[in-house]
């Protein structure tokens, strides 16, 4: 989801601390709903178990409620980019799906998503899947403390294009913190040096969308919601990976490792 407004503020020994216990109750929620993946459950019931661990964790789902946003997770099956809603659609044999999880506990907020393979799925799609898997991993490495978002944005891009995919351009990671939503913008293209400055002891997210096709997307309102969800405009798979990242004085921490 990609609100953002406020000005990230360097954490103090304390809050880093509330952050990395909701980002680790967060990766606890996404890989507890992953390993219930199955051919033959929809993902209105992957939903309410993310809501239900999230609850028996002692955290709350930031999503619900969010701009109207209706649902505990977003899921979003081979061709649709991100955001997508929860319903009766049953999952089948060689689909992939992202799993979206924001936590909240203690005002703060751990946000991470994985693309989860069902089953045997086609040798594209697995492909597809690792090379968004790769971009994250190779996104974060790129993170300098004092450096710049187009520095992450140039390594992942350029990861992606020699994979033969595409980035999408418009949406990305962001800041989080005491906010869902912040800045700085992270995209997942950019030049080196440029873009927002990287400011030590805040937390941003790193989620590349690389779509198998073209990077462009087809937008869909949420009845009474402000958030929209995306669908490739060819149609073509989609995969995405997210951690959230705290930024040091001297690299980088991933928050979202259980």
């Amino acid at each position: 989801m990609s609100k953002s407004s406020r000005t990230p503020v360097p954490l103090t020994k304390d809050e880093i601390e509330k952050m990395r216990v909701v980002c680790k109750m967060a990766a606890k929620v996404l890989n507890y709903t992953a390993s219930k993946v199955k051919p033959g459950i929809t993902t209105l019931e992957l939903d309410k178990i993310a809501n239900d661990y999230t609850e028996k964790l002692g955290g709350t789902s930031a999503c619900i409620g969010y701009y109207g946003y209706p649902f505990a997770t977003c899921i979003s099956v081979n061709e649709v980019v991100c955001h997508g809603t929860p319903s009766d659609y049953v999952i089948k044999e060689g689909d992939i799906l992202n799993i979206d999880v924001t936590v909240k506990k203690d005002g703060f907020f751990g946000d991470t998503s994985k693309t989860v393979m069902v089953g045997k799925v086609s040798k594209e799609a697995s492909d597809l899947v690792d090379a968004a898997y790769n971009a994250m991993m190779i996104g974060i490495e790129a993170i300098k403390p004092n450096g710049y978002t187009g520095d992450i944005g140039f390594e992942t891009n350029k990861y992606v294009q020699r994979r033969g995919y595409t980035t999408v351009k418009e949406i990305g990671g962001h800041g989080i913190g005491k906010t869902f939503h912040m800045d700085p913008f992270v995209p997942a293209f950019g030049k080196r040096g440029k873009g927002e400055k990287i400011i030590p002891w805040t937390c941003f997210t790193v989620e590349p969308m690389v779509n198998e096709g073209v990077e462009d997307f087809d937008e869909y309102s949420i009845p009474n919601s402000e958030i929209k969800y995306y669908i490739t405009t060819d149609k073509k798979l989609s995969a995405q990976f997210e951690h959230t990242i705290l930024i040091t004085d001297k690299g980088y921490e991933i928050l979202t490792l259980e």
